[in-house]
């Protein structure tokens, strides 16, 4: 809403962990070095820990753009898994081929074994890297911690990286994991941001959107730092709050009263106890008044001896406590009420039949279903007998693409999507995102139920499918080197994006100019630069064309 106000590229205070806006501070930095250490030079174990909102999984995006190219890495963001199901994701995460109908605890090991000494005979080194550590179970990290024992003579074969809040160091203290503990080579503990790296943290993050980098000033700059605490998450939840602000007060800097009112709108400040305290302050001096003229009322009958009316209504209160209490029983009964009255304002978009756990119980929320729910907004039905599955889909003229993302990554795609949810270990859930309204995901089986978003991304575990259609007929991949039509689209696409429109010689012909170009565009919007068309970036590249083929994620205001 407000990055054509300030003239930005993009949301500078995202809170998606997004490589392209770290802020390397020497926190940071000491950090990162830790976990390269561990890759490159360590053995066993290496423990990175923070508080809520550090930044430790941003480190981790940070630490697979600098890996060595000879590195492999298993990335588990969800730890939630028993031994079977964490070995089985792991294999998935290196494309380790294994039975899936005998998913044993030794057919995982010795597949996982088998690919380890192929890739060590070939020079390569294989990292797992596991976020939210603190959730790992005592059982699992026993099975982690025997995984270390695949070795050789003289190294071993799996570097494993732990990332988790401060609860892992008490966890990995415990008695019963001393063993584990003991194997930990490198480790390090990420601390909040200082009141100069926070200034410098808002300044980058301003100026990597092109915007103005002395937008907030000083004081406001303090304020955030006081209120956040020098966690840059909540640094970016204020200062995306207070950008809103300044744009709905038309203001083109913002201070340290456009802060505040941000942070009361977002952080779920204690406003109730400060007015709390301002009520009784207030009561306060009104108990000492009523006392002061109750004992010293005698003083206020007037000269003909009438008692004054003032003291006639003080009588009453005898019972000071009694009124005070009373006086707070009501203001907090109007504060519930404001409060109650508030929710029901914010929460008037969700679908009031069922809260989204509850809806999520239905068994029916298959994978089979989402894909024919995406099917039916493409207007295409599928008539086959067998389970549906992405063969099917492309006879029906679309692609899949499906992988792991963030929310951010799912918005900028910009297309119905089928996501998966996870209930427990064993219980998986799909369902297909329709469309958004005011912000707030909207979920289709046969009928649409909106939620709100908190609730939805407390359940999705990242995973996504997307169908799609080719930009162009029969489009999936276009690849350097190649010649035909397609590339003439190409060069068209990216002429929007970077306003190149050279004449060629052979505009048909993908060459090392058009790589480039391709590679330039794929790192603005933190794709793989791979220099190749792909099904991802050929989405981002028809996203740059509001008449693109393809069905869009519908927004409704």
């Amino acid at each position: 809403m407000y990055t054509h106000y300030f003239n930005f590229t993009e949301l500078p205070f995202s809170i998606a962990p997004d490589p392209h806006f770290i802020y390397m501070s020497a926190r940071h930095k000491e950090g990162l070095a830790h976990l390269l250490y561990g890759i490159t030079d360590g053995g066993g174990f290496v423990a990175l820990t923070g508080e809520v909102g550090t930044g430790k999984t941003t480190l981790c995006h940070c630490l697979l753009q600098e890996l060595p190219d000879n590195i492999e890495i298993a990335l588990i963001l969800n730890p939630k898994l028993n031994a079977t199901e964490l070995l089985a994701n792991i294999c998935d995460e290196l494309a380790i081929s294994y039975d899936k109908e005998r998913q044993s605890l030794k057919n995982l090991v010795d597949a996982l074994n088998r690919h380890l000494l192929s890739a060590h005979a070939a020079g390569r080194r294989t990292v797992l890297l596991i976020d939210e550590a603190q959730n790992l179970s005592r059982e699992v990290l026993e099975q982690i911690r025997l995984l270390t024992n695949l070795e050789t003579s003289k190294t071993k074969l799996l570097q494993i990286i732990l990332v988790g809040q401060p609860e892992l160091q008490q966890l990995l203290s415990s008695r019963d994991l001393r063993q584990l503990n003991q194997r930990i080579t490198a480790r390090y503990h990420l601390l909040p941001l200082s009141l100069a790296e926070t200034r410098a943290y808002i300044r980058h993050r301003l100026f990597v959107c092109n915007g103005n980098p002395n937008l907030f000033k000083e004081s406001a700059i303090k304020r955030i730092f006081k209120l956040s605490s020098g966690i840059p998450r909540v640094i970016n939840i204020i200062c995306d709050r207070a950008l809103l602000g300044a744009y709905a007060e038309d203001s083109k800097i913002i201070n340290s009263t456009i802060v505040n009112k941000a942070a009361s709108e977002t952080l779920a400040q204690p406003v109730q106890s400060r007015v709390r305290f301002t009520v009784l302050s207030s009561l306060l001096v009104l108990s000492i008044t009523l006392w002061f003229f109750y004992y010293f009322g005698d003083r206020l009958v007037g000269a003909e001896g009438q008692e004054d009316p003032a003291r006639v209504l003080i009588r009453p209160l005898t019972d000071l406590p009694q009124a005070v209490d009373g006086l707070l029983q009501s203001i907090s009964v109007q504060s519930a009420t404001q409060e109650i009255m508030k929710n029901t304002e914010s929460e008037n978009l969700v679908d009031p039949v069922m809260l989204f756990d509850q809806w999520l119980e239905n068994p029916e929320l298959t994978l089979e279903r989402g894909i024919l729910n995406a099917l039916d907004l493409f207007g295409k039905v599928y008539q086959g007998t067998d389970p549906i599955d992405c063969s099917a889909v492309r006879a029906l003229g679309l692609n899949c693409l499906h992988g792991k993302a963030s929310w951010k990554d799912i918005l900028e795609m910009d297309r119905p999507v089928v996501l998966e949810f996870l209930l427990d270990s064993d219980s998986r859930r799909h369902a297909l995102l329709a469309s958004l309204r005011k912000g707030q995901p909207v979920m289709r089986v046969d009928e649409e139920s909106t939620f709100t978003l908190s609730d939805v991304l407390r359940y999705w575990n990242g995973y996504y499918l997307i169908l799609w259609e080719s930009p162009v007929s029969d489009l999936r991949v276009i690849r350097p080197g190649t010649q035909s039509e397609a590339v003439l689209w190409l060069r068209q696409q990216l002429a929007l994006f970077d306003g190149v429109t050279d004449e060629e010689t052979i505009p048909q012909f993908f060459d090392s100019v058009l790589t480039a170009r391709v590679k330039k565009f794929q790192h603005h919007y933190n794709l793989t630069e791979d220099g190749i068309a792909g099904p991802q970036t050929l989405i981002y590249l028809d996203n740059l064309n509001e008449a693109g083929r393809s069905m869009r994620l519908q927004t409704n205001e």
